[in-house]
């Protein structure tokens, strides 16, 4: 029951050892009344069964409704083909008497090495809201052949997503992703910090130097092909782009990258926009099924944790019909029952048997499922207990920090702290990892206030922190770094993104030392692993110019303090350097990546731009 112009899952190629395939997960509501949301689903599933071949179905057997609290649920099976089985149900959901109602079907068909099951379900809560639920799993026969890792989307998810009118909280559900102008930026918004959505947003940009429509048929709808049901999706077209990025100024997306903004968007929080992972131009355009996988690998984890809503949730695990009974011509009678009531009373007391059993294995299978819900709810919970309290936690060292300014400076002044102002000391020895101890490289020595957690508001602060940075080695003069304290209109804003800069550059620097970076410092800011701090590409630049490298002075500005071990001069050019401003000031850090050497990255630099032709 998938779509055979669905392309292979790309998690298929990866490497690594194979388990149950994921499945696939869509639940959304529908503004159709329940029956003839109901009637829809029967209408697709027999149209998709005549054009395999199969049986149609026949009409589901209704029981009078309502149904009496405690009334058994009617539930049938069919045969439609060779191995194709049919299961429908329906009745009252768990609870008090008119809460609600639910259909139930059921298909199991044959599949390469297993079975194929679908399963859809639509319930209506007490408040006349309609649920939708499909779902696609794969029952492997265990023979070790190497399977797809992810369950297709289904075809009948892009059937029925348009005919059911979707809708997932304020956002309607489409099949495929929509151009989004800017008369719409508010809306997407809105739509994105709704408490109401479940489902992730999907934003993908445009590259400049492309025309939208070339860019969303070869690149965004390819892209988008395994995310039907499972997420929304829109492009920015330029117009669109500037006024979404100004308004989200955290979470911003560019360039031809693609952003999963997940659930309860915070656009006032910049540590929120850690949260919604971005896809950069250079990995889609790599391989372009591979990053299709990648990016339907977020909206499908989310599938699967999500708790239900209450409705879906309330639905009683599915009631198969029992076998039909055959009773045996050599099986004895129990002795004092009359032969001709025999067949009778033997078959009463094996439906009765049966009927336990069967009751006690649904109890069994309830309670399981309650279980499962009660985790997920719980984890949900959990989780945003955890981020409410690193909000919390973050506001309350802003305070602290606000008060406790003028006492770090005075910190950072004092003699015998290790944070002397003066230039910078290189003694110590020349190989085996150079320990650079005096006065000037900051953080060495300083003692770190214990409990300090967030970003630094100010220069000051952050110099005297740069200690949390093992691999990180500051070897140039701290007052120019000082100095932007005194822009009070943006040096907040400079000291955070160069801390964001110096933490990229740590982790960085563990991964180059192993041999794991995969490339420089900007090929990482491209492609950053999943868990580590992200700093903007477009902030981190490989070197200087050729006209600044050519000019004397210049380049002699940029000529930086560094051990002996790195030059016996004690002095390299740092052309790369990381942007941490705008405009005319325009701060910059300048560093020397030397993991391959001494293991270690050295920033000889922090202050406002050095000399160019535009500074001139």
């Amino acid at each position: 029951m998938t779509s055979d112009r669905s392309p292979s899952p790309a998690g298929a190629d990866l490497p690594g050892p194979r388990g149950p395939a994921t499945p696939y997960r869509m639940t959304v509501t529908t503004a159709l009344p329940h029956a003839e949301a109901v009637a829809l689903a029967d209408e697709q599933l027999a149209s998709w069964l005549k054009q395999e071949g199969c049986e149609e179905p026949p009409p589901a057997r209704r029981a009078a409704w309502p149904a009496e609290p405690g009334t058994p649920l009617a539930a049938e099976r069919l045969r439609l083909g060779d191995r194709v089985l049919l299961d429908r149900d329906h009745g009252p959901l768990r609870g008090p008497s008119g809460a609600g109602r639910y259909d139930r079907r059921r298909l199991r068909t044959p599949a390469p090495h297993g079975t194929g099951q679908l399963t859809v379900t639509v319930a209506t809560g007490a408040d006349g809201r309609t649920w939708f639920r499909l779902e696609a799993e794969a029952h492997s026969t265990g023979s070790g052949v190497r399977t797809p890792c992810r369950v297709p989307v289904p075809e009948l998810a892009r059937t029925l997503l348009p005919l059911l009118d979707a809708t997932d909280g304020p956002a309607a559900v489409h099949p495929a992703p929509r151009v989004i102008t800017a008369d719409g930026v508010d809306a997407l918004i809105d739509e994105l910090c709704d408490p109401e959505r479940r489902l992730p947003t999907v934003v993908a940009s445009v590259p400049v130097n492309l025309p939208l429509e070339r860019w969303v048929e070869d690149v965004v709808r390819p892209l988008c092909r395994q995310l039907p049901g499972l997420a929304t999706a829109y492009v920015l077209d330029p117009g669109a782009r500037t006024g979404f990025n100004v308004a989200l100024e955290y979470h911003t997306v560019y360039g031809g990258a693609v952003r999963t903004y997940l659930p309860e968007v915070d656009p006032a929080s910049r540590q929120d926009g850690a949260r919604h992972p971005v896809l950069a131009r250079g990995r889609i355009e790599q391989d372009l099924r591979r990053a299709a996988g990648l990016l339907a690998r977020e909206p499908r984890r989310l599938a699967a944790d999500q708790p239900l809503p209450p409705p879906l949730a309330a639905v009683p695990v599915l009631r198969v019909p029992p076998p039909q009974l055959r009773r045996s011509a050599d099986r004895p009678v129990a002795a004092g029952v009359d032969q001709a009531l025999a067949p009778a009373v033997e078959g009463a007391a094996e439906l009765a048997a049966l009927a336990r059993e069967e009751q006690q294995d649904r109890a069994e299978q309830q309670a399981r499922a309650d279980e499962l819900e009660r985790v997920r709810r719980t984890l949900r919970l959990e989780r945003r207990d955890r981020a409410q309290a690193r909000e919390g936690h973050e506001g309350q060292q802003g305070r602290l920090r606000t008060v406790g300014r003028g006492l770090t400076g005075r910190h950072c002044s004092s003699p015998g702290t290790g944070s002397s102002l003066s230039g910078p000391s290189l003694s110590g020895p020349s190989h085996g990892g150079p320990s650079l101890g005096g006065p000037s490289l900051v953080g060495r020595r300083a003692a770190q206030p214990s409990g300090r957690v967030g970003k630094p508001e100010t220069f000051t602060e952050l110099m005297a922190r740069l200690g949390e940075f093992p691999l990180l080695t500051f070897t140039g003069d701290q007052k120019a770094a000082l100095a932007l304290d005194g822009f009070q209109c943006a040096g907040a804003g400079w000291a955070r993104l160069a801390w964001d800069g110096l933490t990229a550059l740590q982790e960085y620097a563990e991964a180059a030392v192993r041999g794991a970076a995969g490339g420089d410092f900007k090929q990482w800011c491209e492609h950053t692993p999943d868990g580590c701090h992200r700093f903007p590409p477009r902030k981190a630049v490989r070197g200087e110019s050729r006209t600044v490298f050519s000019h004397t002075k210049w380049k002699r500005e940029r000529m930086l303090p560094v051990p002996e071990c790195v030059d016996a001069t004690r002095r390299a050019f740092m052309g790369a350097h990381l942007r941490i401003g705008g405009g005319r000031t325009a701060p910059r850090l300048h560093y020397l990546d030397d993991c391959s050497g001494s293991g270690r990255i050295y920033v000889g630099y922090i202050g406002l731009h050095l000399t160019n032709t535009r500074t001139n």
